[in-house]
Parts: C-alpha cells; sequence; structure tokens
C-alpha cells in the first residue's frame, strides 16, 4: 500500500475509533470520513463494507479476549478464572460503545478458538463445582446481553453501575444458588439467530 494510502487508512482507523466508541457501530460512514478528513469514496475505497471497518477496527480487541480466555485458564481457582474473564470482557464493552454493540451482536468471539476457549473456561468452573452444571455456552450469551444493555442505558449517567448488575449475575451461576431451570438452553444455532437479530 502507498504511503498515503496508509496515512488515510490510519486516520479512518482513528476516527472510526473515537466515534464508534462514544456512539456505537451505528455511525454514518459518512460522518467518518469527514471526521477523518478524507472522502467516503476514500472510505470505500479501503474499507469496501462496514463490516471490514468494524472488523479492522476492533483486531486489537479480539485478540485482547483471546488473552483474557489464556488468563483466565491459567488461573489456579476455576471460579476465579471464569469471574476474570467475564469481568475482564464486559469492562471492554462498559470502555467501548462500539465494542459493546460488537459483542452483542456475537461477533466479539466469533472464531472457533475462540468459543473453544470460552468452553473450556466455562467446563473448568463446572468440573470445580463452582459453577452450575446446567450452564451452557450458549447461556453466557444472556450475562454479555444483559450487562451490553446496562452499558448501553447508563454509559454516560452511571458508567460503573454494570458492575453491580455483573455481581447479580454472577451470583445466580454459581452451583449453590441453582434451582431447576423452566426452560431448555438455547441451541448453538437458535443463539446465533438470536444475536443476528440484536439491533
Amino acid at each position: 500500500m502507498r504511503k498515503d494510502a496508509l496515512h488515510n487508512r490510519e486516520l479512518l482507523l482513528r476516527a472510526a475509533r473515537s466515534l464508534f466508541a462514544d456512539r456505537g457501530l451505528d455511525v454514518p460512514l459518512e460522518e467518518i470520513a469527514r471526521t477523518a478528513g478524507v472522502s467516503i469514496g476514500t472510505l470505500y475505497n479501503r474499507f469496501p463494507t462496514r463490516a471490514e471497518l468494524v472488523e479492522a477496527v476492533f483486531e486489537d480487541r479480539v485478540a485482547t479476549v483471546a488473552e483474557l480466555a489464556e488468563r483466565s485458564l491459567a488461573m489456579d481457582d476455576a471460579w476465579k478464572g471464569l469471574v476474570a474473564f467475564i469481568t475482564g470482557v464486559c469492562e471492554l464493552q462498559a470502555a467501548d460503545l462500539g465494542y459493546n454493540d460488537l459483542a452483542v451482536r456475537g461477533a466479539a468471539a466469533d472464531t472457533a478458538a475462540g468459543y473453544a476457549l470460552m468452553r473450556r473456561i466455562i467446563e473448568r468452573a463446572q468440573e470445580s463445582g463452582a459453577l452450575r452444571d446446567d450452564v451452557t455456552l450458549e447461556d453466557m450469551a444472556f450475562v454479555i446481553w444483559g450487562v451490553a444493555a446496562t452499558v448501553r442505558a447508563t454509559f454516560r449517567v452511571a458508567p460503573g453501575v454494570w458492575r453491580r448488575h455483573l455481581a447479580l449475575t454472577l451470583d445466580g451461576l454459581r452451583a449453590t444458588a441453582a434451582h431447576p431451570l423452566p426452560t431448555p438452553p438455547m441451541t448453538p444455532s437458535q443463539a446465533r439467530a438470536a444475536m443476528n437479530d440484536c439491533p
């Protein structure tokens, strides 16, 4: 890529990162181009679709989630590892409305490796007896969606209140708090369909 093309790409990524963080993923592409000081045609030359721009902006966050998972799996206490992972992901969501939107849509860990790591974190906590046996990987979507909704609603008025929401949720995931659940968990295909329907 030519030097000027690289420069324009960086300008666009910087503008998109800032606008997404403050307002979420639905910021108009024209506004991103204007903030970057380039034409909309330049944006489309670098990023033909919004999805490609989003992927480039959050590439580092996806890597961070994988690192969080690896660190969580290395912890001796499986429950603390689960809590550290979920809290770390939620901290990323709370700091950036764009990433919060991405997490709701399921793309934040949307790789085979990402799902395998998350599944192992859950299984480890269940094997230790700390996490209720009936929790599935698909159930964890509720945790992410719930915290994401709290982050979105309180981002400007009470930015730390999501931690209270998460603490209440985590208490409900403990094996010692378990009661029979009224319905079966979503299947993987149902979970993906639900994520696709998220705004």
